[in-house]
């Protein structure tokens, strides 16, 4: 931990002269970081982005649709007017054309060799974050890829950080305090068991290699694999303890990366749920869709009359301009730390807690203000949502209401030999998604761990408050009113920016 507090001034003044590798920038919360970056600190020498494209022409477009052109960069367009804005990105960032699951990141050796010269700084903010995703793609992003990056690191002549972003859910399906604690290698969730990666990803090629055997010559060979690599990455996930794929893999990349760092400088920020920004540089942006806000679009749509959440459990949410206030505070205390590993929580709820209800009622006071209109121009009644506070029950409504009708149709399908054979197996197949996809983001709706963030807490602790200018960095969940912050904030956020 560097020594003093940190204040704006402190933090903004690191980053003068700085070249950054970021990965994911793409993504909700690599965009918030760059536009951060390059709004506080002008002087900042070169941000390189890896993005996945085929050559550098590719990558530059896809930086200027998916990043630079976002709303999200308001602030710096004002700043830099008269085509400055676009000189300005310019001069700054650097698109690259590569990918994290390649080795040297799929650049050539030029590219690499400048990069390891310049480069002080890396932020690994690149993931998959599907819950289902295939356990093959899984691996490659969240884990190879950080591999990867870490052997890169340690060609860096400057390098004096590795900034890699997880998520609090690598944690687990836990109750009670989850402390701020990497991986040991082989670690699990479920006792008895040991985590070998390297045999995981033998496991990946066996099977794959298995299926090709199989289905050589079929035309149903990559439906048939992905499905199978789908399955595999579950039920791995659930043999050692974990939910899901994604928090899985994530958890495997910080064991790796623990394995791997060596005198490289390393904090790993494990953010929870990442809502929308609460400050600056643009109140309610946001990008993508959370499972929390499937509440808030089931009510803008009127099309979802029930939800699996129990409204008296917590929903540990961050504003994303907080992780990246954390962020860059935590790269600017920990800078330069030979061998340095140190973990953050940036989570909310042991500060400032928030309940379902919270956002429920929020939800349920908006729509009601400000109700919606159909195409006719009359307006839309705003219907109450029927909330399930157990999984087994969600499951019993389903059996009522949709599987025993089903089964009365598939009867009746095979009276009349077929008539319903189509209607049938596109309900059956709605009707399975539906439950599947409840196995799946279940444990999620009901968590109820509480992650701790004394780490965090004493990073806060650091940080002054002399002048209005120290708020830049706020990360202190304790300042946010959830009422406030879902009514007005976020709510409308996700109506403008999400449903458009």
């Amino acid at each position: 931990m560097m020594d003093g507090s940190l204040d704006a001034e402190k933090i903004a003044a690191y980053f003068k002269g700085k070249s950054i590798l970021v990965t994911g920038a793409t993504g909700f919360l690599g965009k918030i970081l760059v536009e951060k970056i390059l709004r506080v600190q002008p002087d900042v020498r070169k941000i390189y982005l890896l993005v996945r494209a085929i050559d550098a022409d590719c990558a530059k477009q896809r930086v200027e649709a998916e990043v630079t052109d976002a709303e999200l960069f308001c602030l710096l367009r004002e700043k830099h007017v008269k085509g400055g804005f676009e000189l300005f990105v310019d001069e700054k960032i650097v698109p690259l054309a590569g990918d994290v699951i390649f080795e040297n990141m799929g650049l050539d050796a030029p590219m690499l060799e400048e990069l390891a010269k310049e480069v002080d700084i890396i932020v690994n903010a690149a993931a998959t974050t599907n819950f289902y995703e295939r356990y093959d793609v899984a691996l490659d992003v969240n884990v190879m890829g950080v591999k990867y990056l870490c052997q890169f690191a340690k060609n860096c002549a400057n390098l004096k950080m590795l900034l890699h972003v997880s998520t609090a859910f690598a944690a687990g399906d836990r109750e009670g305090l989850i402390m701020e604690k990497p991986f040991k290698k082989g670690e699990t969730l479920k006792e008895g068991t040991y985590l070998d990666i390297d045999a995981e990803l033998r496991l990946v090629g066996d099977v794959k290699k298995e299926l090709l055997q199989d289905g050589a010559g079929s035309v149903d060979h990559d439906r048939t694999e992905r499905k199978a690599m789908k399955e595999l990455g579950l039920q791995r996930s659930r043999h050692f303890g974990w939910s899901n794929t994604y928090v899985f893999t994530k958890a495997m990349g910080e064991m790796l990366l623990s394995q791997l760092h060596g005198a490289i400088p390393v904090v790993i920020l494990r953010p929870s749920i990442i809502a929308s920004i609460f400050r600056d540089p643009l109140p309610g942006w946001m990008q993508g869709t959370r499972t929390i806000d499937t509440i808030i679009i089931g009510y803008a749509k009127q099309n979802l009359s029930c939800f699996l959440a129990d409204l008296e459990l917590t929903m540990d949410v961050i504003p994303g301009d907080m992780v990246a206030n954390a962020m860059m505070a935590a790269m600017v205390a920990h800078s330069g730390e030979e061998g340095a590993e140190v973990m953050y929580h940036t989570t909310s709820s042991l500060r400032n807690p928030a309940p379902y209800g919270v956002l429920y009622e929020s939800g349920r006071r908006h729509f009601y203000e400000n109700p919606r209109l159909g195409k006719d121009g009359r307006v839309i009644p705003t219907k109450e949502m029927h909330f399930f506070k157990t999984i087994a029950s969600f499951h019993l409504y389903m059996l009522v209401k949709y599987k025993l009708p089903l089964e009365i149709l598939h009867l009746v399908n095979l009276l009349l030999c077929g008539l319903f054979s189509q209607l049938y197996e596109d309900l059956n197949r709605k009707y399975k998604f539906v439950v599947h996809l409840v196995d799946v983001y279940g444990p999620f709706a009901f968590f109820r761990g509480c992650f701790d963030d004394m780490n965090l807490e004493r990073l806060r602790l650091t940080m002054a408050a002399t002048s209005p200018e120290d708020d830049l960095f706020n990360f202190d969940p304790k300042t946010i009113d959830w009422n406030e912050y879902f009514y007005k904030i976020h709510i409308p956020g996700i109506l403008k920016y999400v449903l458009k």
